[in-house]
């Protein structure tokens, strides 16, 4: 059977949606997809629902940080893309995902696809080609010039929750080039978006 997908850019009218597909569990464990804005001494002192009050406030201030897929006008998936200012834990030098360039940390124009959560019955069946699609419509349309991702190379099975961070596979499938490897099993990853 064919899912179709339906994406838009979460905005403050689109909360309702956002908090009925991160549940009660905000997702993985309670993140509410706060891991790569705040420093871990920070989140890992919040409860769950600061965390979800975090992120209200960051998507009502916009613009926004991400995008909504839809299936039959119900949100399942979630696909965290944006200026990789908006996400300053993706930039720090003491990760495999830290920019090429210390100063594309505040480039407007160079974006990063960070983080992808589809509902669990719908994992595993190749809807992560069609988030990662979305994703780079949103970023062309947004004005970036280049779109970033530090992807897993391997997991255990297409359903872990460690795919979270997307798999080199589907970039790969969708044109991204390895521009680094600062970790064995996690690439930084480049799609050119002005070619």
């Amino acid at each position: 059977m064919d899912i179709a997908l339906q994406f838009a850019p979460v905005t403050a009218n689109r909360w309702p949606d956002f908090e009925a597909l991160f549940g009660p569990k905000g997702a993985f464990c309670g993140c509410w997809c706060v891991a790569l804005r705040l420093p871990y001494a920070i989140r890992g002192n919040m409860t769950i629902d600061q965390r979800k009050d975090f992120m209200r406030a960051r998507i009502e201030a916009g613009p926004p940080p991400g995008i909504l897929g839809y299936s039959e006008g119900k949100p399942v998936a979630w696909v965290q893309v944006g200026p990789r200012h908006d996400v300053p834990q993706f930039n720090s030098p003491r990760t495999c995902s830290r920019p090429l360039e210390e100063r594309e940390a505040e480039d407007a124009s160079v974006w990063a696809v960070s983080c992808f959560f589809l509902l669990s019955p719908l994992r595993g069946k190749g809807l992560s080609h069609h988030m990662l699609a979305a994703a780079i419509d949103h970023a062309r349309k947004g004005g970036a010039c280049y779109l970033d991702a530090c992807p897993i190379d391997h997991t255990k099975q297409p359903k872990s929750v460690t795919l979270c961070i997307g798999s080199t596979a589907i970039f790969n499938a969708a044109g991204f080039e390895m521009v680094a490897r600062r970790k064995d099993g996690r690439p930084l990853m480049r799609l050119d978006l002005s070619r």
